[in-house]
């Protein structure tokens, strides 16, 4: 197996639109390959309910590995909790730090993980696992999440692509599935996206010459090399970005087009305007949207600088929570907010906080998730998990089951090796559903 076979990464919105017909079809996400929908393990799945409630996932990533006494499990009272405070939230009972006021106010719709414990304390090893629940192997390049829910999801005619990144793409992408099931990756969402429109000089006439151009060049590789497959491949893609050119559903990228007020009710920052436009894909069927927020890794300076971190967290999360129940697309999206791991309860000399994956937290709202609802615990002082400890298996199989997916589908890798959506050691987490 080849690297591009395995290791695939998620394309930027320049390789995806870059070798194209006059400058404006590329490399990126492909058309989708025909597969079943519905699968053998549904039945079982079924059991736990809420299979296949959310249509759509947005992932709000957390880059860097975030503090979750700065976030999600505070420790006030407690000399390792440092100076920040807890504040009473809309879900009785669930304490939020002081430095997110607006989530505090949306906790009904919000499930706190206060008991991941996932041992990977790399950055790296630790992003990987968190997205595709697998430990790296280093000789298979695992899918992530995403391009699994769209292989199952997505439909193969769809005019955008289902899996988006919004500034840039954390995990692994579509790994041993291949460049037609990657991540379109915007790197920033108040910039226009690039090369949509046609390359200068160029009209519907002389477009359709290049695209049947680009068709006898394609056919004439194809018999001159044993590339059917890798030909095919790029058919796909090509097809799935001259879609995407020519749809009127692009305008999703346009965030001037929404009111002002409702900019800002996000934030006018890259993280909250890529919330907002998770939402306007996502009304126009996009599967999967991730969006990354920056400048976790507060080895130095902690407190300051997750304030600051979560001031901006506190706007496009909330946001994107009130948005969509707004709207009447809560209840069929799953969000997801998480890092690759947590940071040390002990305070260290710098001010700061280290790597600690083996107790930390994630929020979940939406879909079928249950609000107003903690599912684990740590202990008074956030060194260890003392109830109900749970791994990143865990994690994609109940994402999985939310999205109604069957984490038990194999796929195969190039040379035959198969790989399960979900590692077997992960486990549906039931109480994490309505």
């Amino acid at each position: 197996m080849s690297k591009r076979d395995c290791c695939e990464p998620g394309l930027d919105r320049r390789n995806f639109l870059r070798l194209s017909l006059g400058g404006a079809l590329g490399l990126g996400l492909g058309g989708l390959p025909s597969l079943p929908r519905a699968w053998a393990g549904e039945t079982k799945q079924k059991k736990v309910g809420g299979f296949g409630a959310a249509e759509h996932v947005v992932i709000l990533w957390l880059n860097g590995g975030p503090s979750q006494i700065e976030t999600f499990d505070p420790k006030p009272g407690h000399k390792n909790g440092g100076p920040t405070k807890a504040i009473k939230t809309r879900a009785k009972g669930i304490m939020l730090p002081h430095t997110m006021p607006l989530l505090a106010e949306q906790m009904d719709k919000v499930c706190l993980v206060r008991g991941m414990s996932t041992r990977e304390g790399n950055h790296q090893r630790a992003r990987y696992f968190l997205h595709t629940g697998y430990v790296p192997s280093g000789t298979v390049r695992h899918p992530d999440m995403g391009s699994l829910i769209c292989q199952q999801k997505a439909a193969e005619e769809s005019e955008l692509p289902p899996y988006i990144c919004i500034n840039g793409a954390a995990g692994p992408g579509a790994g041993a599935l291949g460049v037609a099931l990657a991540p379109f990756t915007i790197n920033d969402p108040l910039k226009p996206v690039e090369n949509l429109s046609y390359a200068s000089g160029v009209d519907d006439a002389r477009f359709e010459r290049r695209r049947e151009l680009l068709a006898d060049l394609d056919e004439e590789f194809a018999k001159r090399r044993q590339g059917a497959a890798e030909v095919e491949g790029h058919r796909q893609i090509v097809a799935k970005a001259d879609r995407m050119m020519h749809s009127a559903k692009i305008k999703a990228f346009e965030l001037e087009s929404e009111p002002q007020a409702l900019r800002q009710r996000y934030g006018m920052h890259k993280f909250g305007q890529g919330c907002l436009m998770a939402r306007r894909l996502i009304e126009q069927g996009t599967k999967v949207v991730e969006v990354q927020l920056n400048g976790w890794d507060t080895h130095r300076d902690n407190f300051t600088r997750t304030a600051q971190l979560c001031g901006q967290l506190d706007q496009g999360f909330a946001g994107l929570l009130a948005d969509l129940a707004e709207r009447s697309l809560l209840e069929k999206t799953l969000v997801v907010c998480m890092g690759e791991f947590g940071r040390t309860a002990r305070i260290n000399a710098n001010e700061g906080r280290d790597h600690n994956a083996k107790a930390w937290s994630l929020a979940l709202a939406g879909g079928p998730i249950r609000g107003a609802h903690v599912v684990g615990r740590t202990s008074e002082d956030g060194t260890t998990v003392v109830e109900r400890p749970l791994n990143a298996q865990d994690i994609m199989a109940s994402i999985g089951h939310a999205v109604g997916i069957d984490k038990d589908h194999v796929n195969y890798t190039k040379n035959g090796r198969p790989i399960s959506v979900v590692d077997e050691k992960g486990k549906l987490v039931p109480e994490l559903f309505a």
